[in-house]
């Protein structure tokens, strides 16, 4: 007899604020906990030095954390000039020390380099596996960890505050990917010296902002309660960029059903408005998502079907 499984079919998501000293996992589980939710995850790590928004995804809303981590991501930090440190953040150890401090000028020219399609290497404590092992387990463990540059979008890099002759803060828009401690370090050796983050805030996840996250503290305090589900958003808030269609109710089974629907009747060119072969949707009927989709063939594809 097949186990049942423990929880509730809650579905949909709650923007965290994330307190520092915190892992995402354990918010992770301290939100489920408060919804009894059946299922549950994250659309990106958060440090546990970081602060800040961290969507967090319960049931079917689990199904779009994909589309919450394409999405664009801001950022305000921190840099500490004149420390190299092997995380990359303030939790590390001094690995160098520099003298070299830069000014206004010297920063704004260095940030014209680091916008646009650019090269990172992440940093050696980084959950990015090398041969089936986590980087950061095996630099922990004093073994060579050897990461290749990736291409990232760096969408605005710009100086917010010079805070005192050795910290400096910024803010970040970036695309998927980019980590903030490999941007700190890099950028402090673009500027003659060395740095690493000493401060860390996500204030965006593509639709899930700051002003309408709800502190640790706060969501666990209303733990079974009604009030809870105040601050639960519909699962296809994470859809925000993708194109909605209607559906009939019968055509809404068949996508239920793993089947297609053909869309390439003339009466169906409304409805289609400026999708085109190849295009990404989400299906709804009556106002329910039913299935993220994609148009292959002339006909609406289930990509990921939504019991809702």
């Amino acid at each position: 007899m097949a186990r049942r499984k423990r929880g509730n079919p809650v579905n949909g998501w709650v923007i965290l604020d994330k307190p520092s000293g915190v892992t995402s996992t354990h918010a992770v589980n301290v939100v489920r906990r408060v919804f009894n939710a059946a299922k549950a995850g994250h659309s990106g790590t958060l440090d546990p030095l970081a602060t800040g928004v961290l969507p967090i995804a319960l049931g079917e809303a689990t199904k779009t954390i994909p589309y919450a981590m394409d999405a664009n991501k801001d950022y305000r930090f921190e840099v500490r000039w004149g420390e190299e440190r092997d995380t990359d953040d303030c939790e590390g150890d001094v690995t160098r020390t520099d003298d070299a401090r830069p000014d206004r000028q010297a920063i704004e020219k260095a940030l014209n380099g680091f916008t646009g399609l650019i090269q990172q290497v992440p940093p050696r404590y980084s959950a990015i596996k090398i041969q089936g092992q986590r980087a950061y387990d095996l630099a922990r463990n004093d073994q060579p960890v050897e990461l290749s540059a990736r291409e990232i979008l760096i969408e605005s890099f710009t100086l917010d505050e010079l805070i005192d002759g050795d910290h400096a803060a910024f803010l970040v828009t970036s695309g998927k990917g980019a980590y903030m401690r490999a941007l700190a370090r890099d950028l402090s050796i673009a500027v003659g010296t060395v740095g690493h983050i000493s401060a860390l805030r996500r204030l965006r996840v593509g639709p899930f902002e700051e002003g309408n996250a709800i502190s640790l503290d706060s969501i666990e305090a209303l733990a079974h309660s009604p009030a809870a589900f105040e601050h639960l958003l519909p699962v296809e808030t994470a859809l925000d960029g993708i194109p909605a269609m209607p559906l009939t109710d019968d055509e809404a089974n068949r996508l239920r059903r793993g089947q297609t629907v053909p869309v390439f009747r003339a009466s169906d060119r409304d409805r289609l408005g400026e999708l085109r072969e190849g295009d990404l949707l989400y299906a709804i009927s009556s106002g329910t998502p039913v299935a993220i989709s994609r148009i292959q063939g002339g006909c609406v594809c289930p990509v990921r079907v939504l019991n809702l």
